[in-house]
């Protein structure tokens, strides 16, 4: 007895602290929000220096020794074996970040983390402006302090391996190498015969579409697939962003565009996957790693079923596809086959975001290429805009006519996310398997679609997935609910089947 009381004096401890970190990252987190929303250019120095000064202290509780020695007792073998799951994970993912946080000088971290929020501001007024030398120098020393920042964390290892094990823990290039080769070759003859298929008239989408309207239809749809209003909120932003604020408090950020409905429709519905996820993570797991999932593919392969398994089916549509008209007129002169056609078009495009999700893969696969020559020192900073240029002719055939629209596009590098693109395909991968598991326990996907059953299949995943937060890792995820290694064919079977229909070509002709 006296034992399980010790036992859980040092959980408490462990929580307590754990909280103590959070209560900072809750303030970073809303300095970051309004960094993204709502700052004025003048505002930004300040932000950044406040977002320095209340990171640095989570830094501190998360590298005292306090917290070291708490770490050290619980991980010892007689008292790890006593802890239920959720604790064993904290622990363990602790520790490690602890032991790799103790080797960052201090004064190192803080200059990294109000570099990057200022880099975030840079990047938006050089995109604005089309315009990559305003940001060359922030992007520049963001790489080198990424890459410093890395090797005083695991100095044994390489850079590269590290970031994306951080972003999702268990895998490495090799992994990505031979799921991204295996996708690469089976979209080849898909994207081939999509092209020799011809594309639809869509002329009829061209229109005028208030932004007003398209914020009030997101938020219909946000509600439709899920999200809990009493847990979160909408905002505008330059790129659409998810941001768990803190417990009850998902945050989601949107981009509209009036002569572009479409591109804000799925973005709406990208970041409510993300939302929906972390809105639905078991409570009881508060001030545990198990709340922070850290799994991002994982985490984007919920973004993306709920974006394109779910969102691009035209069953999705069917319940719902009047309520468009109600809020944005021009809507009503769309027949809904060629909205259907619309929202499946494949055709290389210049824009990550906006890419069909059969040509986002190359766009992803470019960018872990691209990551992939900055670790290796096989490009320089200057040198990225050419890079990415030859890239885009290379795997997609279209070359980018000015920065906006080429290596300014996304905002993850500025802010020091290196590792962080591969979870999108990954995401994706997973999101093929998925969908087998969901079919083989609840039937039709489409006929549940049609019936305006969605929340079935959200309810599924709250059941199954998210429920769980970081608990279990993305292979332990899989493994657990498909029973098989990752592989990307079911995700290429998925495309083949979707797009040969709608293209009007044989399946005989995949291989």
């Amino acid at each position: 007895m006296q034992g399980d009381e010790k036992m859980n004096e040092l959980i408490m401890k462990l929580k307590d602290h754990m909280k103590k970190i959070q209560q900072y990252q809750t303030i970073e987190n809303l300095l970051y929000w309004d960094l993204a929303t709502m700052t004025p250019e003048k505002g930004v120095d300040s932000k950044a220096e406040a977002i320095g000064y209340f990171s640095t202290e989570a830094f501190r509780l998360s590298t005292s020794e306090e917290y070291g020695a708490l770490l050290r007792e619980l991980s010892s073998p007689e008292n790890y074996e006593a802890l239920d799951d959720a604790i064993k994970v904290t622990v363990r993912r602790e520790l490690r970040d602890y032991e790799r946080f103790c080797r960052v000088p201090e004064d190192f971290y803080t200059e990294y983390v109000t570099l990057k929020a200022r880099s975030q501001k840079a990047w938006e007024t050089a995109k604005k402006a089309s315009d990559f030398s305003i940001y060359c120098p922030y992007l520049d020393k963001i790489i080198l302090m990424t890459k410093q920042y890395v090797r005083y964390m695991e100095p044994d290892q390489k850079p590269y391996e590290v970031l994306l094990d951080m972003f999702e823990e268990g895998i490495d290039s090799q992994t990505i190498d031979h799921l991204f080769k295996e996708l690469k070759e089976g979209l080849r003859p898909l994207l081939k015969k999509i092209h020799q298929s011809g594309q639809p008239d869509l002329s009829a989408m061209k229109g005028t579409y208030p932004v007003s309207g398209q914020k009030k239809l997101q938020d219909m749809l946000l509600s439709y697939m899920g999200f809990d209003f009493t847990k979160g909120t909408t905002a505008e932003s330059e790129h659409p962003f998810t941001s768990e604020i803190g417990y009850g408090d998902i945050r989601i950020t949107n981009h509209f565009r009036e002569e572009d409905p479409l591109a804000a429709i799925f973005s709406a519905i990208h970041e409510g996957g993300h939302a929906i996820f972390d809105q639905n993570i078991d409570p009881s797991y508060k001030h545990t790693a198990v709340m922070q999932v850290n799994m991002m593919g994982l985490h984007e392969s919920q973004s993306r079923f709920y974006e394109n398994i779910l969102g691009r089916n035209p069953n999705f549509w069917i319940p719902v596809y009047d309520k468009l008209g109600e809020f944005l007129p021009d809507f009503r002169k769309i027949p809904f086959d060629t909205f259907c056609k619309a929202i499946n078009f494949v055709q290389p495009s210049m824009i990550r975001i906006d890419a069909d999700e059969v040509t986002y893969c190359l766009h992803i696969i470019l960018r872990y290429e691209i990551e992939r020559a900055i670790f290796n020192d096989e490009v320089t900073t200057e040198e990225l805009p050419g890079l990415w240029n030859d890239k885009m002719e290379e795997l997609l055939g279209i070359r980018p006519s000015c920065d906006a629209e080429g290596v300014l596009q996304d905002t993850h590098w500025s802010d020091g996310s290196f590792g962080y693109f591969p979870s999108y395909l990954l995401g994706s991968i997973y999101d093929g398997m998925f969908l087998e598991a969901i079919e083989k326990d609840l039937g039709s996907v489409d006929q549940l679609l049609s019936q305006g059953k969605i929340m079935e299949i959200t309810n599924w995943l709250n059941t199954n997935i998210h429920q769980y937060g970081s608990l279990y890792t993305s292979h332990e995820v899989t493994e657990r609910l498909c029973g098989k290694e990752v592989s990307a064919k079911p995700l290429l079977d998925y495309f083949y089947k979707k797009y040969s229909e709608i293209y009007s070509f044989s399946l005989s002709e995949q291989n």
